[in-house]
This record gives C-alpha cells, sequence and structure tokens, in this order.
C-alpha cells in the first residue's frame, strides 16, 4: 500500500506529467470512481460540479508543457480509523511562468488498499 503523503506528492507529479504528454490516465488512476470535484472563483455564482469521467485531457491541451503544479499542505486530519484523510492547502499552478493560487481541499479514502481522491473543493484566488 502506498502510504498517503507518497500518493498526494505521486498525483501532482501525474499531473505535473500530463500537461507535457496531454494524457490523463495516471491522473485518473489516483481518483475513485465516485468522485466529485467542485470548482469556484468569485466572479461566479454557482460553483460548477465535475465527476469521475470529466474530460482531464481537454484541459491538459489548453496549458503548455511547460505549466505545473504545487501542493503545499496547511492541515491534513486523519478520519474513519486512518481509512480516509481530509487535506486542506494552497494550490500554485505556473501558467506561462505566472503563478495561480486556489484554495484546496481534498478528501481521500481507501480503496483496495489503494489512496483514492473521493472528493476535492478548489475555490481559485481572484
Amino acid at each position: 500500500m502506498r502510504t498517503f503523503e507518497h500518493t498526494l506528492s505521486n498525483y501532482y507529479d501525474s499531473w505535473n506529467e500530463g500537461f507535457v504528454t496531454k494524457d490523463a490516465s495516471k491522473i485518473r488512476s489516483y481518483m475513485s470512481e465516485k468522485f466529485v470535484g467542485i470548482f469556484g472563483y468569485s466572479s461566479i455564482e454557482v460553483p460548477e460540479e465535475y465527476h469521475y469521467n470529466y474530460d482531464i485531457k481537454s484541459i491538459l491541451k489548453q496549458y503548455n508543457e511547460k505549466t505545473r503544479k504545487e501542493f503545499e499542505i496547511i492541515t491534513s486530519m486523519e478520519r474513519k480509523n486512518g481509512e480516509n484523510y481530509v487535506v486542506l492547502g494552497l494550490e500554485t499552478s505556473f501558467i506561462d511562468g505566472n503563478p495561480h493560487r486556489a484554495q484546496c481541499m481534498y478528501v481521500w479514502g481507501l480503496e483496495e488498499g489503494e489512496w483514492k481522491l473521493l472528493r476535492e473543493f478548489i475555490e481559485i484566488e481572484q
């Protein structure tokens, strides 16, 4: 079983690799088939909801191969006797060399001995 911290680091590595290769399969391998995401920012009234089958590949194609993401954990909390983690943190995406920040909350859970992303809540800072 991968440790939770290792999985979170590898998840971000898969995004950075995806920006280069435009292949979404590694990113999706970290997601539960029950995944639900919520994406928002200040100029929209209703955040966007998306699910496991959202088109990650089209997102990767929007950005050049120099795009990369970093994640700084602010706090994490173990739940359900170590079967879930809730992680709050700051994601920074470097797009054309410019940092774009978002506040994030992730919920990770164990599925068949592997950590899978169950939910994400992303609020872009603007």
